[in-house]
């Protein structure tokens, strides 16, 4: 009997239906260590990120969006004056300091500036009752940031489970909370905050100097709306997903198995639904801070002197002839921040959407 060489490629026999060996090569090393590096593992998180760095508009919008968060943190750190602080020099008001121009001193300031002293300037000028404003638009974009995150959040809660029960359950549940869904589309939500603020208004007593006292009835009136009446486009939106999907073959498998419905929903449903909560959510930002912009213009926004980005543009409203750059500042801010967040929602859903890879 012959000795069998491993090193040696065997020849195919005439009659014999093996593949002829002699027709392939052997991978070289360098090959082989490509191999390794294609199947190196990774999670569905790490994927996801790494296709969103590689969108030039989302990478834009994480830049300008990062760029606005860290100097509302770290301005009033370096501005010396206050949201609700009336301008000074040398213990005495400042009344000529009303409106003064970006970059730009009053009398005093000036007098008090030749003669040793030093002034921070004023980025932004100063508004109708001598408050620095670039501090004001700073915490103007705080409160409109914190107000349209929480907001999101309180939707995305309460409309993903909704929408998930009826979208999953189906029958005679699905049809009785699309039907409550109906009738809370038909309330008029700013007739519910006007009458929530009026009545929280009298019902509510915070205490002195504490945040929910510096927000007002008003802002707390606004988050009980937004976890009352907006979770019903994101729960339609879900469960028309869900009802697309629960039918799948990997649905059906993990039923089979004997899978309870909430890890379903959770490991293999709302992943393929991804994309319309990514999206869904990241244009819930932009909507709330559109929402508490128009109520802070007509009047129903934070309780003064707190500033929001819609009272400094309704402030802004009556000197818009005389000093239109107070207008720009607040409206630029709220532009960057709603054509950052769809970009960056855009770029989410592109990345993490399981039906897009590839």
């Amino acid at each position: 009997m012959e000795n069998f060489d491993p090193n040696k490629t065997p020849k195919k026999q005439v009659l014999s239906a093996q593949i002829d060996l002699s027709k392939f090569e052997k991978a070289t090393e360098d090959e082989k260590r490509q191999q390794d590096v294609m199947s190196e593992s990774t999670s569905f998180f790490k994927d996801g990120m790494r296709k969103l760095f590689k969108n030039p508009l989302a990478v834009l919008s994480i830049v300008i969006l990062a760029a606005i968060i860290l100097t509302i943190i770290i301005a009033p750190m370096i501005v010396p004056y206050g949201y609700e602080e009336i301008l000074s020099v040398n213990g005495k008001r400042d009344k000529g300091a009303k409106n003064l121009a970006p970059f730009t001193y009053s009398k005093a300031e000036q007098k008090y500036i030749d003669e040793g002293g030093t002034r921070f300037p004023h980025i932004m000028g100063t508004d109708e009752q001598c408050r620095d404003y670039f501090i004001r638009v700073i915490y103007g974009t705080r409160i409109s940031l914190v107000i349209g995150f929480f907001a999101s959040i309180i939707v995305l809660i309460i409309g993903m489970i909704i929408g998930s029960i009826s979208g999953y359950a189906g029958g005679r549940v699905d049809l009785i909370l699309m039907r409550i869904v109906d009738i809370i589309y038909s309330l008029p939500d700013m007739l519910v905050i006007i009458l929530l603020a009026t009545v929280l208004n009298q019902v509510l007593v915070f205490k002195a100097g504490s945040a929910l006292a510096a927000l007002g009835s008003n802002m707390i009136s606004m988050f009980i709306v937004f976890g009352l009446l907006y979770w019903v486009g994101m729960a339609r939106l879900i469960r028309g997903q869900i009802l697309s999907i629960k039918e799948n073959e990997f649905v059906l498998a993990a039923r089979s198995i004997g899978a309870k419905p909430g890890w379903i929903i959770r490991k293999h449903i709302l992943p393929n639904c991804l994309s319309v909560i990514i999206v869904s959510t990241a244009l819930q930002i932009p909507s709330a801070i559109f929402t508490e912009s128009y109520l802070s213009f007509i009047g129903l926004g934070v309780n003064a002197p707190m500033p929001s980005l819609g009272s400094l543009a309704n402030s802004a409203r009556q000197g818009l002839q005389t000093y239109p750059y107070k207008l720009i500042f607040p409206a630029l801010m709220i532009c960057l921040i709603v054509l950052s967040l769809n970009l960056l929602g855009d770029g989410l859903r592109d990345a993490f959407d399981p039906k897009l890879k590839r």
